[in-house]
């Protein structure tokens, strides 16, 4: 990963950003600088393009209203480097130099594990070197926020052919070691004591075995005094079960089914990093979902850990399944709040696509408030849908307590009301369906899994009161 230093001076640059609206503002020791280099390119008033490329060297970004668009001014300068220039140097204000700078770091991130010539696809871009008066709680801050996002987004691109659900658990334990949070694993016989019906349902279809991880990150003299408990979807790939997945193409990303897994674990890996004095519990029930062995069919009743009953009659619908008996299970630490992120349903992505994800619960306004705030400072952004309980009318069973999927409309909306049953505490629901995954490259979000809600809730957590 890029490594982020301070300079004295930015006369040592050998590849140079300036933030600034003209050249007229530039300040006395870089414009004596580059004086001659500009001699008869720019006139003295002249305003700079958003981006300029000078000989492929020098880079002026005109200064934006938005922290978004110096964020994505980071991504357009990563990708018209030449490879051979390994350091840069920024100059400007300091809100601007650090959106812009995190916007250059995460775009920088690379999947190679599988490419024979890995190393020679590496970014030739190492180091950025950044004005002395950026702090060093903020360079921290910047580098950790990039190495959680990146952890990840390595996960989610990761096949299940190297990440099943008893090696995701792995990976997190392995966070914990580093970051000084506490991990448990429970192993399959363990969660057939406990009676986590939805879990092993899902998990029949499968020759691997289900985990159920708990991740507790607790500092000395934490702020809330009842902790804040995120549950993620941990389905490291998704065929749909028995209720095969019937659109063409539709399960070539399945592996990106347990971002929200991977999402909540970055959030308190990142939490656990900066030290937050927040006491937060993550919760992931993991497995896969297949179509083999004794899996588990449409028509079938599962009790569920808190004892309800559910009539499933779509294999597909997975997610909720598992989560519920996390979120049921997330009662016994009388939690101040329970937030899920789930890639949960298709109907959120065509409500409002990639750009957002969607929330919605019962939980007290001032949560959903900083949620959303949270959201916008990071360009995360969230949408609060209704959640009236007239949505719950269609998750009722005639056969059983719940069916695990309503009608044709508002499926986002109904699979949140099912969630819901199970949780006593406030809670709030998040489909990370959209934004999670892109397949096709989007300025710093990449291509792949993307990292989406990480940034978001260390933002929401860094912020509670």
């Amino acid at each position: 990963m890029i490594q982020l230093k301070k300079y004295t001076s930015p006369a040592e640059a050998k590849a140079l950003v300036i933030l600034c609206d003209k050249k007229s503002k530039l300040p006395v020791s870089i414009e004596q600088d580059v004086k001659t280099f500009l001699k008869g390119f720019l006139k003295s008033d002249d305003k700079f393009d958003f981006l300029k490329t000078i000989n492929g060297l020098v880079f002026f970004v005109k200064k934006e209203q938005s922290a978004e668009q110096i964020r994505v001014a980071g991504y357009k300068v990563v990708s018209q480097l030449k490879k051979e220039i390994s350091a840069l140097t920024i100059w400007g204000d300091e809100d601007e130099v650090v959106h812009f700078t995190e916007g250059l770091l995460l775009s920088s991130y690379q999947f190679l594990p599988y490419f024979k010539d890995a190393e020679k696809r590496k970014n030739g871009l190492v180091e950025v070197l950044l004005p002395n008066e950026i702090s060093d709680k903020k360079i921290k801050e910047l580098e950790m926020s990039a190495k959680a996002v990146f952890w990840v987004r390595d996960r989610v691109n990761e096949p299940v052919s190297h990440l099943n659900a008893v090696q995701l658990s792995e990976k997190i334990k392995e966070l914990g070691e580093e970051a000084g949070f506490s991990v448990q694993v429970l192993e399959k016989t363990q969660i057939e004591t406990l009676k986590m019906g939805g879990l092993l349902a899902v998990n029949k279809g499968s020759i691997d075995p289900p985990t159920f991880t708990i991740a507790e990150y607790k500092p000395e003299k934490p702020i809330n005094k009842k902790p804040i408990v995120l549950v993620g979807k941990g389905v490291v790939y998704d065929t749909g079960g028995l209720s095969l997945k019937p659109t063409p193409g539709s399960m070539d990303v399945m592996k990106s089914d347990m971002a929200g897994a991977a999402t909540v674990i970055g959030a308190l890996y990142l939490a656990a990093l900066q030290k937050l004095k927040v006491h937060v519990i993550a919760l992931v029930p993991s497995t896969d979902n297949r179509p083999g062995m004794n899996a588990y069919t449409p028509g079938d009743v599962i009790t569920m850990f808190d004892g309800t009953t559910v009539e499933v009659l779509n294999t597909d619908a997975e997610g909720r399944m598992i989560l519920a008996d996390a979120l049921a299970y997330a009662e016994k630490y009388k939690p101040e709040l329970v937030l899920d992120a789930a890639t949960l349903t298709g109907a959120a992505v065509r409500a409002i696509g990639t750009k957002a994800s969607i929330i919605m619960g019962n939980a007290d306004d001032k949560y959903f408030n900083q949620l959303e705030k949270a959201g916008n400072e990071t360009h995360e952004r969230v949408v609060r849908f209704p959640f009236w309980d007239d949505y719950l009318e269609e998750m009722k069973s005639s056969i059983a307590d719940l069916k695990n999927i309503g009608g044709p409309n508002a499926g986002m909306i109904t699979a949140g009301k099912f969630l819901e049953h199970f949780v006593k505490s406030p809670y709030i629901h998040m489909d990370i369906a959209g934004p999670s995954w892109l397949d096709g490259r989007e300025d710093y979000k990449g291509q792949g899994g993307t990292g989406a809600g990480v940034r978001l809730l260390y933002n929401f957590l860094k912020k509670l009161k």
